[in-house]
């Protein structure tokens, strides 16, 4: 059991040292698109999260699903104003034109 916890550990440091990586050599000019993608990634996450909660076999996995839920549906909805956001920094300033 502690060997498998040790592996997890292991695995989920390492993601997150090569996410850095990955993410510090973007371009300024690609960060919307990415932030766009990774909106995608997260909301597929919370569609996880939801499948983890619903196939619970305790009370505690059921808790940690629903928290799961609430927090990747927070991290989607947040991203998504966020682009939005940074998408009308770019809009047309005249009045009758269109928004993207």
């Amino acid at each position: 059991m502690i060997e498998l916890l040790l592996t997890d550990f292991t695995i989920f440091i390492l993601a997150i040292f090569v996410g850095y990586e990955v993410i510090s050599k973007v371009p300024v000019i690609l960060h919307t698109p990415l932030m766009s993608g990774t909106n995608a990634i997260h909301g597929i996450v919370v569609v996880g999260a939801m499948l983890v909660a619903n196939t619970s076999e305790g009370v505690f996995v059921a808790v940690l699903g629903f928290c799961a839920v609430v927090l990747g549906t927070i991290n989607v909805i947040g991203g998504f104003l966020v682009t939005d956001r940074m998408l009308q920094m770019f809009a047309s300033k005249t009045p009758g034109a269109r928004r993207p």
